[in-house]
């Protein structure tokens, strides 16, 4: 399984890389791409979206089931990740990579208090 060791990571099996200036990409973990299997369709968020932490962000549907991806923090939506529309399927060729879901701004608040780091994730996955 891979977990690189510069990112953050949610409970809920997304990462997040702090990208400087309050800005943070969010993705979903390979172990979440390996879960869902073939990645079929993405619900991406509306650009300009507010969220709060914990809330829906969007859909991925795969060949297994369809689930649903929770904000890792509170922010407002900058970026999206259009090629994923055409492509859904670069989450599971790429999810730290070419697989991002999007570009946030967060509320003031840092995200390394609410996520975990690589070690905390890699034994939650083995708890």
């Amino acid at each position: 399984m891979n977990i690189p060791e510069d990112l953050m990571y949610s409970e809920d099996h997304q990462w997040v890389r702090i990208e400087g200036d309050g800005l943070i990409r969010i993705g979903v973990t390979d172990y979440a791409q390996d879960a869902l299997g073939e990645v079929v369709f993405v619900e991406l968020p509306a650009v300009d979206l507010e969220i709060e932490k914990g809330n829906m962000l969007g859909e991925v549907e795969s060949s297994k089931s369809v689930s649903e991806i929770s904000a890792p923090v509170s922010g407002k939506i900058l970026e999206i990740n259009d090629d994923l529309e055409s492509y859904p399927t670069k989450i599971n060729d790429d999810p730290y990579g070419e697989g991002w879901i999007c570009l946030m701004a967060t509320e003031g608040s840092s995200p390394e208090g609410l996520l975990l780091d690589a070690e905390s994730y890699r034994s939650l996955l083995e708890g």
